[in-house]
């Protein structure tokens, strides 16, 4: 019987583009929620996070997990951030330090989850992965959505100062999609559709748009520590997990070169360098090495796999 071939679903050179050659983010396929009388209930180290500290999507669920102290509640294991044409490896195939091997199944690249969960599956293997070890399947991989899930399912089974943590707070809901709603398609996905555009005009059009939003992010954090409200949100993590990336290697590898953070956006700069050194979710969340292997071993953009030395520092100190 010949084998499946899933490469399509798997390998960053068969992302499909649109016919004027700007990149399009598919939807995430699995989208189940953990709550109280539900189909999933909140226990402790009944779920497993997959994620890879190159990904920023990811990221966004490594930091909450973070703040919200569901360390013990939700292991994690890392992946190796050299997205190859089987999709994400474990370590037991690329031992990149730090990556780790699949503590459940022994799995070789996330795709086997994916298929452990559906044999059919056709989507494409992303991370952040929400794994139920239960039911052995895929309750969720919408990064937005897992950290909503983090935000607030768990909260009976937390001391009261981290259940207490609330980065989607009622009052601030309507300002926080708001905000939300604009950085995503201009600057979160924006870069990704500069990054990946195969013709010269979506280029443009998407490079533009990136720092059209940046512009707009720089007066809304004028002499401000976060985003909404005057206290940390999910919006701030949503918008910073880019932003740490953004000099290291949106800068160079997606060809995002208008300006720099460091160097353009004073306000936006000093807000995302508080975050790093003031929150440790922030900071141990961020591996610089992770992201530059990860984004610079795009064969289809950078086909040499040279990782660039700088910028020097990765972040600048307070």
């Amino acid at each position: 019987m010949a084998t499946r071939d899933v490469s399509a679903q798997s390998d960053l050179s068969k992302l499909k583009r649109e016919a004027d050659g700007s990149f399009k983010r598919p939807a995430s396929s699995f989208r189940d929620v953990i709550e109280r009388g539900g189909k999933y209930e909140p226990e402790s180290d009944r779920y497993h996070l997959y994620v890879a500290y190159s990904c920023p999507w990811a990221t966004r669920a490594l930091i909450v997990r973070k703040l919200k102290g569901l360390e013990d509640i939700i292991p994690v294991t890392i992946v190796s951030p050299r997205l190859g044409p089987q999709g994400w490896p474990f370590a037991s195939v690329d031992p990149f330090p730090g990556a780790e091997d699949d503590p459940l199944y022994g799995s070789k690249h996330i795709k086997d989850l994916y298929f452990k969960a559906d044999p059919d599956y056709s989507g494409r293997f992303t991370v952040p992965v929400l794994w139920d070890k239960k039911d052995e399947t895929i309750v969720n991989n919408e990064s937005s959505e897992i950290i909503r899930i983090f935000n607030s399912a768990f909260n009976h089974l937390l001391p009261a100062e981290k259940a207490a943590v609330d980065l989607y707070p009622e009052d601030l809901r309507g300002e926080i999609d708001a905000v939300n709603d604009w950085i995503y398609p201009s600057i979160n996905n924006g870069v990704y559709r500069a990054g990946f555009a195969t013709k010269q005009d979506a280029y443009d059009t998407a490079v533009r748009g990136v720092f059209e939003g940046l512009d707009r992010v720089e007066k809304l954090l004028d002499d401000k520590d976060y985003l909404v409200g005057g206290r940390l949100t999910e919006a701030d993590v949503r918008l910073w997990v880019t932003i740490i990336r953004f000099d290291v290697a949106y800068h160079g590898h997606f060809k995002c070169n208008f300006r720099t953070i460091r160097d353009g956006y004073p306000a936006i700069d000093l807000w995302a360098r508080k975050l790093y050194w003031n929150v440790d979710a922030f900071k141990s969340s961020t591996k610089f090495d992770h992201i530059k292997a990860g984004y610079y071993s795009q064969v289809t953009i950078n086909p040499t796999k040279i990782i660039p030395a700088g910028p020097i520092p990765d972040i600048r100190s307070l």
